[in-house]
């Protein structure tokens, strides 16, 4: 492949897969929006602990405050919002063919996405609230697939473009 074909094709495949994410996450925060109470009791039954083991070393974590639950809830529907629209941004400029602007925005974006996932799902919902342990409360497949595949994209918009990329020109 040339550096032509490639100076054109890393930059199209970036914003497709941007899209994807961006996508993705506008359907799912939509999703939390219009049906609230679907996810709302997913994210009040992880924080409980009510489907775990019930192990006295953990069960002091879970958190039965229904203000505080909600609260959470509204914070994580906040969050994928805002990544949602940092991504089609992203998605935006790459169209554009900005592709530093697209690089950054894509970048915080993703970043946005693998830390609620990540972090939030995965570290605090899968192992402080013992979220593994529940056979019917457990997004842990779900936010590790999503998860990697916000990370392959961020591996993709930062591909090195060869010498187009190191000279503007293509």
């Amino acid at each position: 492949m040339t550096t032509t074909s490639v100076s054109r094709t890393l930059p199209l495949a970036s914003g497709l897969l941007t899209g994807t994410v961006a996508l993705y996450m506008a359907l799912v925060a939509f999703g939390n929006i219009t049906d609230f109470g679907t996810n709302q009791a997913f994210v009040q039954h992880v924080l409980a602990m009510d489907t775990t083991f019930k192990d006295d070393d953990l069960m002091w974590r879970a958190v039965t405050n229904e203000g505080l639950q909600n609260a959470a809830y509204v914070v994580i529907i906040a969050w994928e919002t805002v990544a949602a629209l940092v991504l089609i941004a992203g998605t935006w400029f790459w169209f554009r063919q900005d592709r530093a602007r697209a690089r950054r925005i894509s970048t915080l974006g993703l970043l946005m996405v693998m830390l609620l996932f990540g972090v939030g799902f995965i570290g605090i919902g899968g192992e402080w609230f013992a979220m593994w342990q529940s056979d019917t409360w457990n997004g842990l497949d779900a936010a590790t697939r999503i998860f990697l595949l916000s990370g392959v994209v961020l591996i993709v918009t930062h591909l090195p473009l060869g010498r187009a990329e190191a000279t503007g020109r293509p």
